[in-house]
């Protein structure tokens, strides 16, 4: 399962750092990313980022948003800065994992977590 955490109120141009991790029997973890949705509108990714350390942001948040992991604790962080009214939303993180189990990529996605600018 995945366990996100980090979010809530913050003022506009305020820094915010969510986190996810990973638990369970996992064979291997692959693309972990973020997405994001805000009220009336669909869920749209945010970015994501591969084990290698390969990344990809959404042009909305290119330049204010880094993503990273950390392998051996299975988990992935968003570090957004300079954030904006426009980035409230509610924030899942979702990962491709192959638990022990199993033998393919399964999609797995976090309880999401709430990011709220205030103007």
């Amino acid at each position: 399962q995945l366990q996100a955490s980090g979010g809530g109120l913050v003022q506009f141009g305020g820094s915010q750092r969510l986190s996810c991790a990973a638990s369970g029997s996992i064979f291997r973890i692959g693309v972990m990313g973020w997405y994001r949705q805000a009220p009336g509108n669909q869920r749209e990714l945010v970015a994501t980022a591969t084990s290698s350390g390969d990344t990809y942001y959404a042009d909305s948040v290119k330049g204010r948003f880094t993503i990273s992991r950390d392998n051996a604790k299975n988990t992935v962080y968003l570090q957004m800065n300079s954030l904006k009214p426009e980035d409230t939303a509610l924030y899942y993180c979702n990962a491709r994992i192959i638990p022990r189990s199993e033998a393919a990529f399964i999609d797995y996605w976090g309880q999401g977590t709430q990011v709220t600018v205030s103007s």
